[in-house]
Formats: C-alpha cells, structure tokens, sequence
C-alpha cells in the first residue's frame, strides 16, 4: 500500500531539522520536509512550496502554519492540512508584540526561546541571523484569507497550556476562515519540540478522517 505523502513546512527561526523529532513517529507516511527559501516574501514562499505539497497532507508549525494557511487560501489541493497556532494578522492585534520585543532586545535567540519556549535553542535557527529578521517581518505583515468552499480539509491546532492571546487567535482565525479548530492537550507553541508523539498523532487522525470523506 503506497503511503501518503506528508509535507513538513518550518516555521520562522528554524529549518527543516526542527522536525527531527516528529519524524520517528510518522512510518505510515511518505515525509517531505523542505528547506524553504526564507526569502521574507510570502508569494515566493508560496511559490516554493505549491507544486510539493498539492495531493499531500500538509501540517506546519506557527511560521508554517501560516504558509500552510496561505497556501490553502490560494487554492492548492491538500488532501488535508494540521496548523498548529499560525498567525492571525489584524484578528489578533499584538499577538506577536512579545517575540518582537524579544528580537530587539535580544536578537535572534531571544526571538526564538519567546516564541517557542526552552525547547528552542539558536542551534536551530538558520545560520544568518537576517533571515529571521526578513522572516518575522513577513510573518507579522500576514492578513489571512479564508479558503474557498472547495478547499481541503484544514484543522487549526493550539496548545492548551499556550497564554489566552493564542486560543484567542486561533479562534479568531476559525470563525473567519471558517475552518474547525482542536486543542492538543498538555503543550503550547512548540509542539513539535514538546510532544511529537502526539502531534504525529494528531496528524495522522486529521489525514485518515479527511481520507474517510
């Protein structure tokens, strides 16, 4: 039986090996986990990972969720899509002030440890410290648009134990988009860091019940 294919999408401040301890709990998938360009620029992002993840189940973690979200805005044919707390643009005024805050004050890991918690550490991040800067002012500068009626079937995710500003974005985001959203039980931003068992978990339920109809 051929397994479905499952692509990856990193979020700001990381590259693809921030999924390596997600990966040990997903054999029944075909993984995909690409280096995006982080170019700051959302249609290049877009661009780069269009053609890689039509026909795949898609799941990305706050900077990634936010492509993934975008992604399903501009029509691309998931078979079903997992974003855990993605940006929320105006529907969350401030949710990101304090990462930002934290980038000024700190650099780049200090962005990195307010934004994913001690999980994080700057060896994650991409070696040129610009990137995250270019990255989080693309993030931040992102307005979400709901998919269309046809789209796949997205799930938005958010951490129990994430602060009030979180669950408020989530929720938000899941009224405007008109999308479900879930709450992964005992973790916060960074749950693939935190629980990867049970964000394979949560993957794998979402793709089966979208393959199910």
């Amino acid at each position: 039986m051929t397994r479905p294919r499952l692509v990856l999408i990193h979020g700001a401040a990381t590259t693809a090996r921030i999924w390596d301890r997600v990966l040990p709990h997903l054999d029944d998938f075909a993984v995909v986990r690409p280096d995006r360009p982080c170019s700051g620029d959302l249609g290049t992002e877009v661009a780069a990972l269009a053609d890689i993840c039509a026909d795949a189940v898609v799941a990305g973690v706050s900077g990634g969720a936010t492509l993934g979200l975008e992604l399903a805005a501009r029509g691309v044919p998931f078979r079903a899509a997992v974003l855990h707390e993605p940006a929320a643009g105006s529907l969350a005024p401030g949710l990101l002030a304090p990462v930002a805050d934290a980038l000024r004050a700190d650099g780049v890991p200090g962005f990195g440890r307010a934004l994913y918690g001690p999980s994080w550490t700057p060896a994650d991040a991409p070696q040129e410290p610009g990137v995250v800067h270019r990255e989080f002012a693309m993030f931040r500068a992102f307005e979400p648009t709901p998919p269309g009626p046809s789209g796949p079937p997205v799930l938005l995710t958010v951490g129990a134990r994430s602060p009030g500003p979180r669950h408020a974005a989530v929720a938000a985001l899941g009224r405007h988009c008109g999308l479900p959203w879930a709450t992964v039980p005992d973790v916060s931003h960074a749950v693939h860091l935190d629980a990867p068992r049970q964000f394979a978990a949560v993957i794998r339920s979402h793709a089966a019940g979208a393959a199910r109809g």
